[in-house]
């Protein structure tokens, strides 16, 4: 049988129960998500894990979304040491002081109204198209606004795991 080197799947569905968590973590601060993708295991190949990914995001409770909404950075001031939120903000770097200002108003505004940071898939987006959809999206009410943070949690985490299939091991 030829050799071939290790994927990124193999390594995921090879990893220890502990390993596997921490990464799905990584990836979701939610611990039901986390569970939940783990218990699919093993899948046959990257689009099994997607699919297990938002199968675990739509069913994810009030408690699970707010888990989840809290291992996520502020739009504009990404965590200190934290790559992740870091590249995933990029279109915040050079951003001038007033639109910066403007974010942490519009944030501010926004989690006064919901009670959660707000969450927005910001892989490619401009700090500018980022307030614009804070902004619109300070007028949705709470149920909309759930679906909404539902969706651009499901984006995020398909992103962080096509990473993770990705990445050499």
């Amino acid at each position: 049988m030829p050799n071939h080197p290790q994927t990124g799947l193999d390594r995921l569905n090879a990893a220890s129960s502990a390993e596997l968590d921490a990464l799905l973590r990584e990836v979701c601060a939610s611990r039901g998500w986390a569970s939940a993708v783990a218990a699919t295991r093993p899948w046959p190949d990257g689009a099994a894990l997607l699919a297990a990914g938002d199968a675990a995001v739509a069913e994810l409770g009030e408690a699970g979304l707010r888990e989840a909404l809290a291992g996520h950075a502020r739009i504009g001031a990404p965590k200190d040491g934290d790559a992740v939120s870091r590249r995933e903000q990029s279109g915040v770097r050079g951003a001038g002081e007033g639109l910066l200002r403007e974010l942490r108003e519009a944030n501010a505004a926004y989690e006064a109204r919901f009670g959660h940071v707000f969450l927005i898939c910001a892989t490619g987006r401009s700090a500018e198209s980022m307030l614009a959809a804070l902004r619109e999206r300070c007028g949705h009410d709470p149920a909309a606004e759930r679906e909404t943070v539902r969706g651009e949690l499901g984006r995020i985490n398909a992103i962080r795991l096509r990473r993770l299939l990705e990445e050499a091991p």
